[in-house]
């Protein structure tokens, strides 16, 4: 079995699909592993690295991607890629599933089968396969450190020759992967924060990290769907969610947001109303600006200054650690590998309860 690794050609990314401990194990288990020259020299991983692990070396990407059983990537493909996957393999990568049918239909006249990362199930067994948690957990710890370099303020408590300066107040929105690290990263900075999600399971986890839960009537167990996500919430309680956060947000000086529902657009959390009653200088890092964004002002990619408020839309932060994320990335998609690949033969088996739920293409057909 060829399984192929090429370089991320997206703008500004930076991760590999599979580092070279990953590649040693796959090596061993008997797969020929294939890595386009230079794919993970931006993550911090040497060609040199890859050759030692068992891989062999291609010199660009048509070379990488022929004759390939199985392509590992990051990013879904371009069109470009698309043409350049063999008839009948099987690509393993983010494929922002509902977003665009055009790659999906590209695919299955490939008669390529994709598996779409965003879509691994929230079961136990596929937990060390879950890509979207791995590479929040860096987006939280990357937005703290955002938010706290575009502060004009310390985070931390300072006693200094020159009197002491209060600690500054942090408020995380959203208590899944990304907004537990991102408590936990602003309280490691010295930041009072506090925290709120709609599930009642989040106050726990929040208050265990020394955060404060803010406390909303909309709190209830029907608020989180059987995937664990926060579910689409009614006009009333969303009117209600809103309040609750209109009354906290005008106090802070660092939000965060991380509130997203997989395969829609981000809830909205904060107006313009909201953002004008806060103080001028404080700052607002949407993580889910790629989705649309919990703030009304946020533009991806871009900071907004609203009268002395600053709106950052950050895009892709986990690119920006990317050794680190591509190790997570790498072992995630490692143990998907496992998983398909039984007694050395690639199975891909759409009435798996994993690999059906992450099928987009599959034998001409697009599957979602």
């Amino acid at each position: 079995m060829r399984i192929s690794v090429p370089t991320e050609v997206v703008p500004n990314e930076r991760r590999v699909a599979l580092v070279p401990d990953s590649v040693g194990k796959l090596v061993k288990a008997g797969a020929a592993v294939v890595v386009q020259r230079g794919a993970g020299m931006r993550a911090g991983f040497p060609d040199d690295a890859y050759q030692a692990a068992g891989a062999t070396l291609a010199d660009d990407a048509v070379a990488t991607y022929a004759g390939a059983d199985v392509v590992a990537k990051v990013q879904r493909p371009t069109a470009v890629e698309a043409e350049l996957l063999p008839a009948g393999s099987l690509l393993v990568s983010l494929m922002q599933p509902g977003t665009d049918g055009t790659l999906a239909r590209q695919l299955a006249e490939r008669r390529v089968s994709a598996l779409a990362l965003e879509l691994v199930p929230r079961i136990t067994r596929a937990q060390s396969m879950d890509v979207l948690s791995s590479q929040a957990t860096v987006a939280g710890y990357k937005a703290a450190l955002v938010g706290a370099s575009a502060l004009g303020k310390f985070l931390p408590m300072l006693t200094t020759a020159a009197g002491s300066l209060a600690p500054a107040k942090a408020f995380v929105i959203g208590a899944g992967v990304a907004g537990l690290q991102a408590i936990a990263t602003a309280r490691r900075l010295g930041a009072v924060v506090s925290a709120f999600d709609v599930r009642p399971a989040a106050r726990e986890q929040v208050q265990s990290l020394g955060a404060a839960f803010v406390a909303s009537d909309v709190v209830s167990e029907t608020a989180e769907d059987k995937g664990g996500y926060a579910r689409a919430q009614s006009e009333d309680e969303q009117q209600r969610t809103l309040a609750t956060i209109a009354g906290h947000i005008k106090d802070q000086d660092l939000v965060i947001t991380t509130a997203q529902i997989p395969g829609r657009p981000a809830p909205r959390l904060i107006t313009a109303a909201m953002v004008a009653t806060m103080k001028p200088g404080s700052v607002i890092v949407d993580l889910a600006a790629e989705t649309g964004g919990n703030c009304e002002l946020t533009r991806p990619g871009e900071t907004v200054d609203a009268d002395g408020v600053l709106v950052i839309g950050p895009q892709n932060l986990a690119s920006s650690l990317p050794l680190h994320a591509s190790q997570m990335f790498s072992r995630n998609v490692l143990t998907l590998l496992q998983h398909l690949i039984k007694d050395g033969a690639l199975v891909v088996d759409p009435a798996d309860e994993i690999t059906g739920a992450m099928l987009v293409t599959h034998q001409g057909e697009i599957a979602k």
